[in-house]
């Protein structure tokens, strides 16, 4: 279970929100099963899984209403009556996104540290948990740039946070290249092992820019 923060606990930061940064996004099929099996969903959305398109994001965020930070992130594919898709996995280095995310948009972000480093044109990203590392892997993009937008990997999101539904339709674009991304270590405990399954394309895109806006409510 996450513990929820009270209110007076962080300073608040309303949507919408306009951050910057550069990302990774791997694009996957996930089976049913494995989904269901291993994808650490939550208890709403057991026994709703629908396909489509999943995506595993890590972005390294410069500018945001919080200020700069790190996420790495799991949408399985669509899910339930909806069939939306929905973040079930998500860990940030920074307190104030991870409340304002469960705030604003239902978000169940977790507060994790990181490790995010480039050198010789390979990115490398830890994501730790009191020195443990649990997740850990290197990316290189290659060839030429292309324009990328979520016109091409549309996001449009369901969550469920403390008795409320949230819908939110996040829209973002850049530049991407394509890239190779090496899984050196996933502990299961912590993040679904998606080393597992074979992506069926990954991208680097920087410069990166995301709008996400006020989402629709209801009780």
């Amino acid at each position: 279970m996450i513990a929820s923060p009270k209110n007076e606990d962080f300073q608040k930061f309303p949507p919408p929100w306009d951050l910057k940064g550069e990302g990774i996004i791997l694009v996957f099929k996930f089976p049913k099963k494995w989904v269901e099996e291993n994808g650490q969903i939550p208890g709403y959305l057991k026994g709703q899984f629908e396909g489509g398109l999943g995506y595993l994001m890590l972005v390294n965020y410069t500018e945001s209403p919080v200020g700069p930070y790190r996420e790495l992130l799991l949408i399985p594919g669509k899910f339930g009556k909806h069939r939306k898709q929905s973040i079930t996995k998500i860990f940030v280095d920074s307190d104030l996104s991870t409340m304002n995310g469960r705030a604003n948009w239902g978000i169940p972000k977790e507060t994790m540290d990181f490790d995010w480093e480039e050198s010789d044109g390979e990115i490398q990203v830890r994501v730790k948990s009191r020195n443990q590392v649990f997740f850990d892997c290197s990316i290189r993009p290659f060839g030429f740039s292309f324009p990328a937008s979520t016109a091409l990997l549309p996001i449009d999101l369901y969550q469920q946070w403390e008795g409320k539904e949230f819908f939110t339709k996040p829209s973002g674009k850049g530049r991407g290249k394509l890239a190779k991304v090496n899984f050196n270590n996933i502990k299961a405990d912590f993040f679904p092992s998606v080393n597992q399954v074979k992506p069926l394309l990954a991208v680097h895109i920087r410069p990166f820019q995301i709008h996400f806006p006020k989402p629709i409510i209801r009780e």
